[in-house]
């Protein structure tokens, strides 16, 4: 966990990251909108001039733009931000505005503007199956798996397929309960009655205080054996569902933290942009390839999550007007939908700028120059 990421590894990483996160996302869109039937005149990775692409058999061009922040799909009759279509949508032949984007009913329009930040979410659900599946689930019984070397578990002798039946006295029911008692209890020493080949054995051990954060953010110690609890097979169909809820908790936290950051509960500091991202990129690669692998499965998450907030210029926000337009019967006004959109776009440059400026301040740029003005 130590490994200090060089500059070209951050860069490398970053690229592997967000380029086939955007590829995966925008390749939702795609498919959906192929399936009814929609055309795809460009799919491209990436904003600016094009550095490379090549043009399909379907007419669909693909390419790379030199910036690769971001990426889009632009289907037929998607004329602008808002999808409103040209005036000269109208005097298309029939066959061929049926094969563009306005052509369709609002909720197949819906569903392929849906379905980019939802094949994120199934991305990441299938990263994380693939981790349940190959490593296991965590046992819930109180049975020693992986110990630590140099842990005091280690240092007072205990060994892989211990049971713990009681700690101080307490019975003990699960692997999470011992947990739970040993944080309690920093440079604390407990006695733990542990059952080893038919016989059942005192252990005398002192948790190593470790620094950690509470509930409310606050710095505390906490108790650490160093024991880690074993893991059991699981099917293809239990990883999927594992996969799918440990994506929902992630889900969950993020909806959390933007809601305290919003109330002002918490710092807006701690809003990252893709400086702070770069740079858990490279020591995510730098930490092995299952770290980075996870942290690939937790910004396809982020990606899908942010897409689906009802902010104009995202996903979201065109899935709200859609919403409008089905209750109303009747589309949004396009004066309203071009406003609402240009001040989407104004919001998202604010948001980057905001939150680059925190990565920078993060990364201590702004104490160094005040120091050398200084």
């Amino acid at each position: 966990m130590n490994n200090a990421p060089g500059l070209l590894l951050t860069i490398l990483a970053f690229l592997a990251v967000i380029g086939p996160l955007v590829f995966v996302h925008e390749m939702g869109h795609y498919l959906v909108g192929r399936w009814f039937g929609v055309k795809a005149e460009v799919f491209s990775i990436g904003f600016g001039r094009e550095i490379f692409g090549f043009t399909d058999r379907l007419g669909t061009r693909w390419k790379f733009g030199w910036l690769p922040l971001g990426g889009y799909v632009r289907f037929a009759g998607d004329m602008n931000p808002a999808s409103q279509p040209d005036p000269a949508w109208m005097l298309l032949p029939a066959e061929e505005r049926n094969r563009t984007f306005q052509s369709k009913s609002v909720g197949r329009r819906a569903l392929i503007v849906a379905a980019g930040p939802l094949t994120n979410f199934l991305f990441a659900i299938l990263i994380i199956a693939g981790f349940v599946l190959v490593q296991g689930q965590p046992s819930t019984a109180p049975i020693a798996g992986k110990i630590m070397a140099g842990s005091p578990a280690e240092q007072a002798g205990f060994a892989s397929g211990d049971v713990v039946k009681r700690v101080d006295g307490q019975a003990i029911a699960s692997f999470a309960a011992l947990t739970s008692y040993v944080r309690s209890r920093p440079d604390t020493p407990i006695t733990a009655d542990v059952a080893r080949g038919g016989e059942e054995i005192a252990i005398r051990v002192t948790p190593r205080a470790v620094p950690a954060v509470d509930q409310q953010g606050q710095p505390v110690k906490m108790g650490m054996l160093g024991i880690s609890g074993q893991t059991e097979p699981v099917g293809p169909l239990t990883a999927l569902r594992l996969g799918a809820q440990q994506s929902w908790y992630i889900v969950r936290i993020m909806a959390d933290g933007l809601g305290e950051i919003l109330t002002g509960s918490r710092s807006a500091q701690e809003l990252g942009g893709p400086l702070r991202i770069a740079q858990a990129s490279g020591q995510m690669a730098a930490d092995g390839l299952g770290p980075f692998a996870f942290f690939i499965a937790l910004i396809s998450i982020n990606l899908g999550f942010i897409n689906l907030l009802p902010v104009p210029m995202l996903d979201g926000g065109h899935l709200l007007f859609y919403a409008l337009e089905a209750v109303r019967r009747k589309p949004v006004a396009p004066q309203v939908q071009e406003w609402a959109f240009r001040s989407g776009l104004l919001l998202l440059l604010g948001l980057m700028l905001f939150a680059t400026f925190n990565d920078l301040s993060a990364f201590g740029l702004w104490r160094g120059l005040s120091g050398l003005i200084g």
